[in-house]
């Protein structure tokens, strides 16, 4: 096992994975506002808030589909290391991450059953830019308007429409993370 596999957890795992997680959920409840997620630092190509994000969210018991340059033996090894996460297929996982283009198509991943809408997926996309701008946002937890500089609106809308499935969103960019919940409409 090479030494950089054991590198990049949480320094101090309690206090910095519950800070981690409640940005994460803050980011969740509150979709198109950005927060920092700090105390990750995997390997390349993944950000320090896409690293936090795995280190909080998934376990043994959460299978995790890497896609395109995130797919290395680096990562691969990090997460195995660091959450214990099994790799598995798009259509076979709970967590996917990658680069907007990689993650591609978005029918592979699990939108959930109308019975257990929650057994869905969702995706943690690597963007090169985050910013609170550009598409509009509306739902719950958006008190008046919110904007989100998204890859594109379309598989977004038709995402929203699948409702009470669907797949939740990511985004996360250096040590910034947003997120887009499936209930929340995009213009």
């Amino acid at each position: 096992m090479q030494a950089h596999t054991l590198q990049g957890g949480f320094a101090h795992p309690p206090s910095e994975a519950a800070q981690a997680f409640r940005r994460i959920m803050e980011a969740m409840a509150r979709p198109g506002t950005i927060h920092s997620v700090t105390g990750a630092a995997p390997p390349a190509p993944l950000s320090p808030a896409s690293g936090a994000a795995l280190l909080v969210l998934c376990d043994p018991d959460t299978p995790l589909h890497l896609a395109g340059a995130a797919d290395c033996p680096a990562v691969r090894d990090w997460v195995a290391f660091h959450t214990g996460a099994p790799i598995a297929a798009p259509g076979d996982c709970l967590f996917a991450l990658g680069r907007w283009d990689e993650l591609a198509p978005l029918d592979a991943y699990p939108t959930g059953r109308a019975d257990y809408p929650d057994r869905s997926a969702t995706l943690i996309v690597e963007m090169d830019r985050l910013e609170e701008e550009g598409a509009r946002l509306r739902g719950p937890g958006i008190e008046t308007r919110a904007h989100l500089s998204l890859p594109e609106t379309g598989a977004f809308r038709a995402n929203a429409a699948l409702y009470p499935m669907g797949l939740d969103f990511l985004f996360t960019c250096g040590d910034r993370v947003a997120a887009l919940p499936r209930s929340t409409e995009v213009f």
